[in-house]
């Protein structure tokens, strides 16, 4: 069983005892619902979160990609709807609301539901420029990261992707993904990256911690039929870069040690490396580029806000006092909750410029 498996296993207790206490207060202002119908509500909640985790862990279906979208929805909803109960409470402790009123702030969390779900399935091009001192000629790279393959993110996210990219060719020299390929929440088979065969710029990838939970062997040899280069803990040159693909400690891994030997000192060094830690660390030793993912730029408000005070670097590009630059992107897919509010779904076209 994946960690990701035996973390939705344990939380959804405290899942139904949440979504108990949430649709009372909720329904409370509509008049409220027998505790046993919502005791019902709760169990059945809770049964979607998690038993099509198991079936999808053998073979994904469209039943149970449809329960998990559904599932998905419903927790980013559950928070909104949170955030707006007590909204409604602390005014209610003050004034008198009227019904019209109370409706029409409940009635937000779907409208923008809508939204967030339209904005969680546009992918889009962002441009970033990058001065390096030591750069012969210009470079543009495509980055991505957290394409999150699964129940949610499936084929259909693999091909919109594999598109973009096929835009992008005459544009960009090479892609490289930072890591969490595949999402964890569904199997992966040997044929479902193959819509990156099409492209024809090489497409670099190192793994992330989610890339673990499905097997990291059947995300390698899917990547292998795509013809997708792997850069696990090792380097590569490719024109004026060398890349090494620091992949992420997980299980009984261990972060290597890296020495002189994972850069090529005539060349411009890019680390690619799933999470934005230990940029300080990297440029020191040389890097002059760091490629990471992770934190999807905190996906929605307000976890954005959050996540910009508990990373450090949480999303876009950054330039320390050496002049060696990190960019974290936001990310292709979406974890657990297919919605975005505040960021985008994106590939980032990094180009670098002599200074």
């Amino acid at each position: 069983m994946s960690f990701r498996s035996k973390r939705v296993i344990f939380i959804t207790p405290f899942y139904m005892i949440f979504q108990f206490f949430l649709l009372k207060y909720l329904l409370l202002l509509f008049g409220g619902l027998n505790d046993v119908y919502l005791i019902i509500l709760s169990v059945l909640i809770g049964l979607i979160h998690c038993i099509p985790m198991f079936f999808e862990a053998k073979k994904s279906t469209i039943v149970g990609r449809f329960l998990t979208t559904v599932d998905g929805i419903w927790m980013w909803m559950s928070v909104m709807f949170l955030i707006d109960i007590l909204i409604i409470y602390i005014i209610g402790t003050f004034m008198m609301l009227l019904f019209s009123v109370t409706l029409g702030l409940i009635l937000i969390v779907p409208v923008l539901g809508l939204y967030n779900f339209y904005k969680a399935n546009k992918l889009v091009i962002n441009e970033k420029t990058l001065k390096i001192d030591d750069l012969l000629r210009d470079i543009n790279i495509a980055h991505l990261s957290d394409i999150h393959f699964g129940s949610i993110r499936h084929k259909k996210t693999i091909k919109s992707v594999a598109k973009k990219l096929k835009e992008l060719e005459g544009i960009c020299e090479l892609a490289i993904i930072s890591g969490d390929l595949a999402d964890g929440s569904s199997t992966v088979e040997p044929d479902d990256f193959l819509a990156f065969k099409d492209v024809e710029m090489p497409i670099v990838f190192t793994p992330g911690n989610h890339d673990f939970y499905p097997g990291i062997d059947n995300v390698l040899l899917a990547c292998k039929n795509a013809e997708i280069i792997v850069l696990d803990n090792e380097r590569k040159e490719f024109g004026d870069l060398s890349i090494f693909g620091l992949t992420f400690s997980f299980g009984d891994r261990s972060i290597p040690k890296l020495d002189e030997n994972c850069l090529n000192s005539s060349l411009i060094n890019i680390i690619n490396y799933h999470v934005p830690y230990y940029w300080g660390e990297f440029s020191k030793l040389g890097f002059d580029i760091q490629l990471s993912g992770h934190t999807h730029g905190g996906q929605f408000y307000p976890v954005v806000w959050f996540s910009d005070m508990m990373f450090g670097y949480n999303r876009g590009l950054f330039k320390n006092k050496s002049g060696k630059y990190l960019h974290v992107t936001t990310g292709v897919g979406s974890m657990d909750t297919p919605m975005r509010w505040g960021t985008d779904s994106e590939i980032v076209i990094l180009k670098l410029r002599k200074s």
